[in-house]
Parts: structure tokens; sequence; C-alpha cells
């Protein structure tokens, strides 16, 4: 008996664990140990799913890492799991500071120059306002208005300097509206059509796709433009008509309906279809040129100033070619818009068809070459803010058949 009660009391000694020591796991459990691990582990990712990945940077991760824990067989004690790298850049989104963080062609690339149309076009057109006054003016009333200068004259003298700002309202949300639409769409519609050609068209065509481009882009501005066109123009050659936008599209309205708004939107697309055309597809070929015959070296080695100089200068010459080509259109939208109930055939007989070219042309080639100078200037400028490259350039040859056909 003392023997065996020695044995039974030596069996229980050995289930009397030190605290020191990891006590056993029980089989029952054992066989849950991994399957444990890949659910906190599962676990773990949930929660970190739950909060948007913008919010991540890499400090955050360094900072405080999840730890998951892992159960081993033969004991109780927690060990920390493989921690995830800190040079993991799947949930992190550069700030805005770092360059060529937007993908080319990604859903943030179109926002951004659909932006860029906005500063470009609203801004410039809207400080150039006193020059588009001077100049609808001399084209609905040129015997009042017989020169640049008398035209400024003569607006001073009944208006005062306020009067050279008038009808701003509707250059500026207008003309935003119009560049939202025009440099978005027209970024678009290049890399659609481009896609649709195919590499090699799409390098041995490219003028055609930018002019079709701008073209597809432009009918969809104008829309947007229109409205505000026709209020712009009524203000500034009806003195006395409205102060502005907020009552004069009101009066407008009342008086010859809300599709008296678009009255003038066949002429305007003669007008600016055109213009943008040239000022896009000029543009291209004019930087592309520069780039390869003026510029000593590749344009990705060119400073960004040097290269937003070279946008700006693109666009001057640009817009030279611009004035001339949409220039009749110009003044048949500044005699519809300005006269009542008045027709196509009307505004050619009271002008002439030498009069729809020439009429206020010297102005609004220096208008319109300044104007678009500074539209590329500023789009390119805020393209390189986010990160973008600026437009035109070198073109890429393109690839050869037999390149093509071992791809």
């Amino acid at each position: 008996m003392c023997f065996r009660s020695k044995e039974l009391l030596g069996e229980r000694e050995e289930k009397v664990f030190s605290p020191l020591q990891p006590s056993p796991i029980s089989p029952r459990f054992r066989s849950l140990s991994a399957p444990s691990q890949t659910h906190f582990a599962m676990e773990n990712s949930r929660r970190q799913s739950l909060l948007p990945s913008f919010l991540y940077t890499p400090s955050s991760f360094s900072s405080f890492t999840p730890k998951t824990f892992a159960v081993t067989e033969n004991t109780t004690s927690v060990l920390p799991a493989a921690q995830p790298s800190s040079t993991n850049k799947s949930f992190v989104i550069p700030a805005p500071s770092e360059p060529g963080k937007i993908e080319m062609y990604s859903p943030q690339f179109y926002a951004a120059c659909t932006f860029g149309g906005i500063l470009s076009c609203g801004l410039t057109h809207m400080a150039v306002t006193p020059l588009d006054l001077v100049k609808c003016n001399m084209q609905i009333d040129p015997a009042k208005y017989k020169s640049i200068s008398s035209g400024f004259g003569v607006l001073l003298k009944e208006q005062g300097a306020k009067g050279f700002f008038r009808g701003w309202v509707p250059t500026l949300l207008g003309y935003s509206a119009q560049g939202a639409c025009k440099f978005g769409f027209y970024e678009f519609f290049k890399k659609y059509y481009s896609d649709l050609a195919g590499a090699e068209n799409a390098a041995k065509y490219k003028t055609l796709i930018y002019l079709a481009g701008s073209a597809s882009a432009e009918v969809i501005a104008d829309i947007a433009l229109c409205p505000f066109e026709a209020v712009k123009v009524r203000v500034q050659t009806q003195p006395g008509f409205a102060r502005g936008l907020s009552d004069g599209l009101p009066k407008f309205v009342r008086s010859e309906g809300t599709m008296g708004l678009y009255k003038g939107l066949v002429p305007l697309w003669g007008r600016q279809i055109p213009y943008t055309m040239m000022k896009f597809a000029s543009f291209e070929t004019i930087v592309e040129m520069i780039y390869k015959h003026a510029v000593p070296k590749p344009k990705n080695e060119c400073s960004k100033s040097m290269q937003l100089g070279i946008s700006f200068a693109g666009g001057y010459i640009a817009g030279v070619f611009c004035a001339i080509v949409s220039h009749p259109a110009d003044n048949l939208v500044s005699f519809l818009n300005n006269a009542k109930g008045a027709t196509v055939g009307d505004a050619v007989k009271k002008i002439g068809v030498v009069g729809l070219f020439t009429r206020g042309l010297p102005l609004r080639i220096v208008m319109i070459g300044t104007l678009t100078g500074a539209q590329w200037g500023i789009y390119d400028a805020f393209k390189v803010f986010v990160g973008l490259p600026t437009t035109g350039g070198v073109a890429p040859s393109a690839p050869a058949a037999s390149e093509v056909a071992k791809v």
C-alpha cells in the first residue's frame, strides 16, 4: 500500500506544473492551433480593410502595427506573427508634393486635366474682358467704335472705369465650364481615338487624331458655354440691359425664352470648333517642332520652367492661327446675340462677306494670341504642379511592322 501510495503521489507531483513552465495544450485544442493562427490573421486583415486606404502613410505602419498571435503546439506563450514590411506601398497614396503620383489616363488624370481647363480658360477670359468688350462693340457698332483706342475712350467716357469689366461674371462662369469640357474631353478623346487607330496609325496620323479629339470635345464644351455667352454679349453691347448675370439671365429668358439662350449655338460651333481644332492641333505640332529643331536636348532633360515657356510660345503662335480661322463666325455670334430675331442671312447682309473676315480682326489676333498662350501656360503649369508632364513634345516613332508582329 505504501509503495502504491508513493506511485500515486509521484503521479500527482508530476501533474503539478510550475508557473514558469508552459502548460501543455489539450489534444482537443491542439488541432485548432493552426486554424486559430489563420483566424487571427484574417481578423486582423478584416479590421485593416475597414479603414480607407488613403488614410494610411508609411509612418502610420511603423508607429503602430497590429500584431497577430500564433499558438504553438507545445506552449501557450504568444509569439508575434510576421509583420508587414514597412516598404509595402499598396495602401499608400503619395502626397501632393510627390512628382508622378497620378497615373496617366486614370480617372485622377482626367480630373486634373478638367480642373486645369477651368483655371486656364476661366481666368484668362475674365482677365481680357476689357478687350472682349471693345471687340464686341466694334463688331456691333463700327461707326461708333472705330478703332481699339477710340473704343476704349468711348467706354471710359460713357461708363467709367467700371464699365471695362461689364459682363465679367458670365464670362468667368461660361468659359470655366467650357474649359473644363474642352481640356478634359480633349485628353479623353485623344486617348480614345489613338486606341481605336492602334499604335502605328496613331503615330502616323497623329494630326488627324488631334483634330478629331479637339472637335469632339468642343461640341460638348459649347453646349455648356452657349447660355453664358448669350447673356454676356447682350450685357456688354446693350447698356442698360442688365448689370450682369444675376439680372441679365432672367431678363433674357423672359424676353426670348429658354431656347433663346441657344439661338447662337450653331454659329458658336462654327466659331469654336475650327478655333479649337486649330488651337490643339497647331499647338501640338508647333511644340513638337520646337523640341525637335530649336531645343538642343530632349524634353525630359529640359527644366520645368523651360517646358512651360515653350508651352506659352507654342500657345501664342497657335492663337494667331485660331483667331484668323474662327473670326467670321465670331462676328456672326456677336451680331445674332445682340439683335433680337436676327438670322445668319441678316448678319451677312449687314456686315458683308469681307467684313465678316476683317472687322475687328487685328484686336482679336492680339487678344486670342495672348489668351491662348496664357491658357496653355496655366494648363501645363497646373499639370506640372500635380506631377503630370506638360502637353506636347517629340512624338515617339511608330513601331516597325516586324516588331508589331512579334508582339
